[in-house]
């Protein structure tokens, strides 16, 4: 093991010292550490942390510093929480409804500013809505401390968004004629065929036949995989005939967050830029015009 050598300086003497010559006694000396800390001599101040009390100061900082990251982290989690209620909410794919645009296990962030501002759903967005009333009927509300808690992971896209809650892509807005299908087997919008390059290969535009005029301030949706989506046809006879109001929109689905392989926007369709809007009178109703909510 390296020490420092420790070297001591003996005061002057006479040769003739009896004390020294007799070994009985001691000269004058001065003794010196190489290398000691100053000051670290018997009656020296001890250093800071080495007293009586020095435990219960290194309890006090832990306590502190546990108490930052929690006030920190607490922060950053309720600025998240804002964030997903009024501009960005990130959602769990859960189904293989939306395929191939959307696969179990994405998370998709949502931009609830979209039509915040006056603007309204367009044909060919993909969509979160709250599916209350027209999806799903209203039941009372369980335990809301549990709600709360599911709401809150559902909100920071760590659980399963709530059973209400829906993600289609809009074919109709109100005063469209959505019908399917021509004698070609595709769906058409106000009369105009619609090329739908977004649906899962194989699958046709619709097994159900439909012709129905969309009511106003009401969306016509369904999923991408249409074999394998539960959308606005499956509810026809329901209450509100399948429609979703505009005002039950949470927002458009803009990007791909999750899986990082994935990470990209959500992909529009020019599928739709041929479609002319409603006549100023609206579509015919009855057996030729498929009143709202009639099955071809």
């Amino acid at each position: 093991m390296d020490t420092e050598a420790q070297h001591t300086e003996r005061g002057p003497s006479s040769d003739t010292d009896p004390d020294r010559d007799s070994g009985t006694g001691e000269g004058p000396r001065s003794a010196r550490v190489s290398g000691g800390p100053e000051g670290s001599g018997p009656g020296s101040d001890p250093g800071p942390g080495t007293g009586p009390g020095s435990g219960g100061t290194e309890d006090a900082g832990i306590v502190s510093s546990w108490r930052r990251t929690a006030l920190v982290g607490g922060a950053c989690v309720a600025f998240l929480l804002l964030l997903s209620h009024f501009v960005v909410q990130p959602f769990l794919i859960p189904s293989r409804s939306m395929e191939p645009t959307l696969r179990v296990g994405d998370r998709i962030l949502v931009n609830k500013l979209a039509y915040r501002f006056g603007d309204e759903p367009r044909r060919g967005d993909v969509v979160v809505f709250d599916g209350t009333g027209s999806f799903v009927r209203e039941e009372p509300e369980g335990d809301p401390v549990t709600g709360l808690l599911r709401d809150a992971a559902a909100a920071l896209g760590l659980a399963e968004p709530a059973e209400t809650d829906f993600v289609k892509r809009v074919v109709g807005t109100g005063g469209d004629r959505v019908v399917c299908c021509d004698r070609d087997g595709r769906l058409t919008v106000n009369g105009v065929t619609v090329v739908e390059r977004y649906l899962m290969p194989g699958d046709p535009p619709s097994g159900v036949p439909f012709d129905i005029v969309v009511p106003p301030d009401r969306l016509w949706v369904m999923g991408d995989h249409r074999s394998q989506s539960s959308d606005s046809r499956d509810h026809l006879g329901s209450p509100g005939g399948g429609m979703v109001p505009v005002d039950k929109v949470v927002g458009r689905a803009d990007w791909i967050a999750w899986p990082f392989g994935r990470w990209t926007g959500v992909a529009g369709t020019d599928g739709f830029g041929a479609v002319p809007a409603p006549p100023p009178g609206g579509h015919p109703t009855g057996p030729a015009g498929g009143g709202a909510g009639t099955r071809g």
